[in-house]
C-alpha cells in the first residue's frame, strides 16, 4: 500500500498535467505560472531549513570517529577518520560530499541459522547512489543550455562526453540511462530486501516514482515526441530573464515534465532530499575530534550557572566517596 500511494500520486501529477497541457488557458499556468512559484518554495524552504538547523544547540563535542585520536606525537593518528583541525575536516567533508566515503566503508548484517549474525559488502548501494547523483548533477548541468544565453563553455564539453557512445540519433546520453538504473535499483533494493522494505514509507518510494517519471518523460521529448526545441527554448529563457513568452505548439509532454520537476522542487525542502544540504551541518562530520587538547564551551550555557569542576566536586562529596569506595585524589 505504500508503494501504491505514492505510484497513485505521481500517475494524478501526470494526468492532471497531461490535460492541462491540452488546454491553452492552462499551458501558461503549467508552463509560466507554477515553475516560479516552485522555484520561490524551492529556493525560501531550503533556506529556511538550513537556518533553522544551523540554530540547533550543539552542547558536546560529538564528532563520529573510527580512526586513532591525536594523543601522544610518536603516535601516529588518522587525518581523516580522527580530524584534529579544520583543514583536516574538510578534507574529510570533501570525501563524504564528493566520493560518499562513510557510505563506501558501509556493511550489511544478516542473521542465519545458529542464529549467527553475518556482516557482508555494500557497495553495491554506494555504487548506484554515486552513478544516481553524478548522472543527475550531469543532466542539470547539460540543461543550462536551455536557460542561459551564451551557453557556458563547459555545457557543450559535457554533452559530448556523455554521448561520445553514439547511440542513435539523436544520440543516446549515457547519463540518462544510469539515471534510470540506477532508480531502478534503489528501488527494488526497497521491494525486495526485507528489513529495508519494513522501514520504507511512502515519503521514501514517492521521490523515486517522481524521480523515475522525469528521467521517462525527458526521454520521451528527446526520442520519440521530438519536442520543439526552438520554442521551448524561447519559454526557458523567458523564464530565466523574467520575461516569460508561451510559445503555441508545444506538445502536452513537455507541460508533463514541467509539472513533475515543479513538483519535485516543491516537495525537495520538505523531504529527506534535504540531506543535499543538512550533510554539512551534520555534527557528527564537520567537528573536529580535538576534545581533549581544545576545551568546547556550551555557547548556549545559562550565564548564571556557574562551572562545576571535579575538585570542587569532590570537596563537596568527599566523605561520601568514601563511605561507598569510591576512589578520590585527596584524603
Amino acid at each position: 500500500m505504500r508503494v501504491l500511494y505514492s505510484f497513485v500520486a505521481v500517475l494524478a501529477l501526470v494526468l492532471v498535467s497531461f490535460l492541462g497541457g491540452k488546454v491553452t488557458g492552462l499551458q501558461y499556468l503549467l508552463g509560466v505560472v507554477l515553475p516560479y512559484l516552485a522555484f520561490g518554495v524551492f529556493i525560501v524552504g531550503f533556506c529556511n531549513r538550513v537556518i533553522e538547523w544551523s540554530k540547533s544547540p550543539v552542547p558536546f563535542q560529538i564528532p563520529t570517529t573510527c580512526g586513532q585520536g591525536k594523543s601522544l606525537p610518536w603516535i601516529k593518528y588518522n587525518r581523516l577518520e580522527s580530524p584534529n583541525n579544520t583543514l583536516e575536516v574538510v578534507g574529510r567533508m570533501i570525501l563524504e560530499v564528493c566520493a560518499f566515503r562513510s557510505l563506501f566503508r558501509n556493511t550489511r548484517a544478516e542473521m542465519h541459522d545458529g542464529p549467527k549474525i553475518v556482516y557482508g559488502s555494500s557497495k553495491s548501494l554506494w555504487l548506484f547512489s554515486i552513478l544516481f547523483h553524478y548522472s543527475f548533477l550531469i543532466i542539470v548541468l547539460r540543461h543550462l543550455r536551455l536557460f542561459t544565453e551564451p551557453i557556458p563553455f563547459f555545457v557543450p564539453l559535457l554533452e559530448m562526453a556523455d554521448g561520445m557512445m553514439q547511440i542513435g540519433a539523436p544520440r543516446l546520453y549515457a547519463t540518462d540511462v544510469i539515471f534510470l538504473a540506477a532508480i531502478a535499483f534503489l528501488f527494488s533494493r526497497r521491494i525486495i530486501l526485507r528489513h529495508i522494505r519494513y522501514i520504507s514509507l511512502p515519503a521514501d518510494y514517492f521521490p523515486l516514482f517522481l524521480l523515475f517519471a522525469i528521467g521517462v518523460t525527458g526521454l520521451l521529448m528527446r526520442y520519440y515526441y521530438r519536442v520543439d526545441i526552438t520554442a521551448v527554448k524561447q519559454l526557458t529563457a523567458g523564464l530565466a530573464s523574467f520575461s516569460p513568452a508561451l510559445p503555441a505548439g508545444i506538445h502536452p509532454i513537455f507541460f508533463i515534465h514541467v509539472t513533475l520537476v515543479c513538483a519535485l522542487l516543491v516537495y525537495f525542502p520538505f523531504s529527506k532530499l534535504m540531506h543535499m544540504g543538512g550533510i554539512f551541518l551534520s555534527t557528527t562530520r564537520n567537528m573536529a575530534n580535538n576534545s581533549r587538547s581544545k576545551r568546547h564551551i556550551n555557547p548556549w550555557n545559562d550565564p548564571a550557572i556557574k562551572p562545576h569542576s571535579y575538585a570542587a566536586y569532590e570537596d563537596e562529596f568527599r566523605e561520601f566517596m568514601k563511605d561507598a569506595d569510591i576512589p578520590v585524589e585527596k584524603e
